[in-house]
């Protein structure tokens, strides 16, 4: 498998975790975000849309993180990132969209520099505009696993599924912006509790080989 992403893509965060989780071998290939590799002819060839992470297999390349980590789930089913029952896939999955489908696309990368080019918000606005949605998005997050009858140790039981997989890179974004973070106890448990498992850690932007000499 051939992965590309970058080291601060929150999506690519996603794909890495997950890699790392099913114990999977990929071949990296760096596409780098600020210098505006994405869109160059080249990654173009390989995704259309030029965003990361994007996956080959084989003969075919797979983009969009949470329909890869569900292809994945389905070809490499060990260890298990969703639960057995359809209501616990709906309820993790749930989670995954709050965080990828309703925070992260407000605040990626694409949008800020809409922001900053186009609509002329200074960086200020801009950290507000970010800080907004991670706080709308947090806020119901907190509420929904406060409420919940499934959550462990992680967002679904005690052991880590894509919920947490998608919840940790959002979290690291979002100390990355300086977002208030004390008034989400629970969500904070949870990251701290994945940041012990290595699969997790050795996944952080730091911890990436660009990360050295990228800013």
């Amino acid at each position: 498998m051939k992965f590309f992403g970058y080291f601060r893509s929150s999506a690519a965060f996603r794909l890495r975790i997950a890699m790392n989780l099913k114990g999977l071998d990929y071949e990296f290939t760096l596409v780098n975000l600020q210098a505006g590799d994405q869109g160059g002819e080249e990654f173009k060839a390989v995704n259309p849309q030029g965003r990361v992470p994007a996956l080959i297999v084989g003969n075919d390349t797979l983009i969009q993180s949470l329909a890869i980590m569900e292809y994945l789930e389905e070809t490499y089913p060990d260890p298990p990132l969703l639960p057995s029952d359809p209501l616990g896939k709906a309820k993790v999955r749930a989670i995954c969209g709050v965080i990828a489908c309703d925070i992260h696309p407000l605040n990626n990368l694409a949008v800020l520099n809409y922001l900053r080019d186009k609509i002329d918000l200074s960086e200020a606005d801009r950290e507000k505009w970010y800080r907004h949605w991670v706080k709308e998005g947090f806020d119901a997050l907190e509420t929904m696993l406060s409420r919940s009858k499934e959550k462990g140790k992680f967002c679904f039981g005690d052991r880590p599924t894509l919920a947490d997989v998608c919840l940790v890179p959002q979290i690291v974004n979002a100390q990355r912006f300086n977002c208030p973070l004390d008034c989400y106890p629970i969500l904070s448990e949870i990251f701290e509790a994945c940041m012990c498992i290595k699969e997790f850690s050795d996944a952080h932007p730091t911890e990436q080989e660009e990360a050295s000499y990228l800013s």
